[in-house]
């Protein structure tokens, strides 16, 4: 078993519950907990709009992926493309918990909130397709029979971390508030970021591409295997359409139900 491969599950998992974490509680903080910040306005924001906010946020984790992935490929390798990007999202985390607080001064909490949602679109996005491949880095011919294991344990912490968190920071928040909602993700990201940083010793670092990048990339290979993908994706964005929804409208709708027989 490569050593690197505990602190890349450990770290996942940890971040996987971050992100859930705050993902899972977004929509009702918007529209039920925002107004009620000091120097919010006194009317809460509406359903449509808080789904509008949640969907350009998680536009924005799939969308900073492409810039991620130069980073890594080309000038940063994927280990010091995680490092950083992880920073960020620590520090996205860091705003979202200190909402509301005097330390914003002037700025209000909305405005808070679009910050600390656009670093970390900027740290979830960007580390996003650099993980997966740096698990795959760390094999060789001499451990390759291991990668499919490997990879279960991967993705298991990934749905752990998902599922543990979206468990708990709803309660949270109905019980200790923002504050405590988000500050808890945040520091399970900070976590996550040592969690890796203790690992550089023992990983398999690939360095970065540099130039040779675009010539493999834009070869006629390269560009007939995007087009075969484009294809998948097409169906992907589909499911992603549907599967977000868990996290915005299907949230509204569960609020409207009755739910005492529970």
């Amino acid at each position: 078993m490569p050593k690197g491969i505990p602190y890349i599950v450990g770290n996942e998992a940890a971040e996987r519950f971050s992100f859930y974490g705050m993902k899972g509680i977004l929509l009702i903080f918007m529209t039920q907990y925002l107004f009620l910040l000091p120097g919010s306005g006194s009317e809460p924001m509406s359903d449509p709009v808080a789904m509008e906010n949640y969907h350009l946020f998680t536009m924005a984790v799939y969308l900073f992926p492409i810039m991620g992935a130069l980073l890594a490929d080309i000038i940063l390798g994927k280990y010091l493309t995680i490092m950083l990007l992880s920073v960020v999202y620590c520090a996205g985390h860091g705003v979202l918990a200190m909402m509301g607080s005097t330390a914003w001064f002037d700025l209000s909490p909305g405005i808070v909130l679009a910050i600390g949602l656009v670093l970390i679109s900027i740290g979830s996005g960007g580390i996003k397709p650099c993980v997966s491949a740096h698990v795959g880095d760390q094999f060789g011919k001499k451990n390759a029979n291991l990668l499919e294991k490997v990879f279960g344990w991967f993705y298991f912490s990934i749905n752990t971390g998902a599922f543990l968190s979206t468990m708990m920071t709803p309660w949270l928040l109905e019980w200790y508030g923002p504050h405590w909602a988000f500050g808890v993700p945040g520091v399970l990201m900070a976590l996550a970021t040592i969690a890796f940083w203790m690992g550089r010793k023992v990983f398999v670092h690939i360095p970065a591409g540099g130039a040779e990048w675009f010539k493999e990339t834009f070869s006629g290979t390269g560009l007939a295997a995007m087009a075969k993908l484009l294809i998948i994706f097409i169906f992907i964005a589909v499911f992603w359409a549907l599967f977000d929804q868990t996290g915005s409208s299907w949230v509204l709708q569960a609020e409207d139900l009755d739910r005492n027989w529970l």
